[in-house]
């Protein structure tokens, strides 16, 4: 395939940039604990200072890979994907989802929120970010908003959000992974007092797994 064909392939959605793709136990969140085939792409400019995965910014060190071998792969290990970054939505997540769908597996996605909402999806994650706020269609059809908590000032920033996504979402605040220590116990304290929130850990990171 040509370098234009690819870059219009990506374009299009029929191709992605792919970092990795793995199959683990999703370790935040509502489905903690729970089996899921996750799917990284490549290409994010929303530049988190405190990214675990920074090496998922640059797309053009990802291979652009065919949507239906991503889904080949997915449909052979499990039946709950999540598609994650890097920042999804910077690309056209309609193929993908419905083909995915098309093999009867449950979809889900992890973003920002920086972008528009593309794609059709059982659960959405939203975790938002400063620098780049989320879009109304995420805002408006989030499942679940969970709020990176680094220092004191994110817990006026998790109050902004919680006001700005839909009602039904569930709330959750999640410790920094390099501050967790200082900040565990502040969320512990803050979602006792304000009970519509819930905690989330990294549990993967804890149990050593991807």
């Amino acid at each position: 395939m040509l370098a234009k064909e690819i870059q219009v392939a990506v374009e299009k959605g029929t191709m992605l940039p792919l970092m990795e793709e793995f199959y683990t136990i999703q370790g935040e969140g509502f489905h903690t604990g729970t089996a899921a085939y996750f799917i990284r792409i490549g290409g994010c400019d929303v530049g988190c200072h405190w990214c675990d995965v920074k090496e998922s910014w640059n797309a053009a060190l990802h291979p652009p890979t065919a949507i239906n071998k991503i889904v080949t792969n997915a449909k052979n290990i499990a039946d709950t994907v999540v598609v994650t970054g890097g920042e999804p939505l910077m690309w056209d997540m309609t193929l993908l989802t419905q083909n995915l769908k098309n093999e009867n597996l449950k979809v889900h996605i992890e973003t920002s929120g920086a972008y528009p909402l593309t794609g059709n999806w059982d659960w959405i994650c939203l975790s938002p970010k400063k620098n780049m706020l989320p879009t109304a269609t995420v805002y408006d059809n989030a499942h679940e908003l969970k709020v990176i908590i680094y220092n004191k000032h994110d817990f006026i920033f998790a109050e902004e959000q919680a006001e700005k996504v839909n009602k039904n979402a569930i709330l959750f605040l999640q410790p920094e992974w390099s501050k967790k220590e200082e900040m565990t116990p502040l969320i512990v304290d803050y979602v006792m007092k304000n009970p519509k929130w819930r905690v989330s850990l990294q549990t993967h990171k804890y149990l050593n797994i991807p």
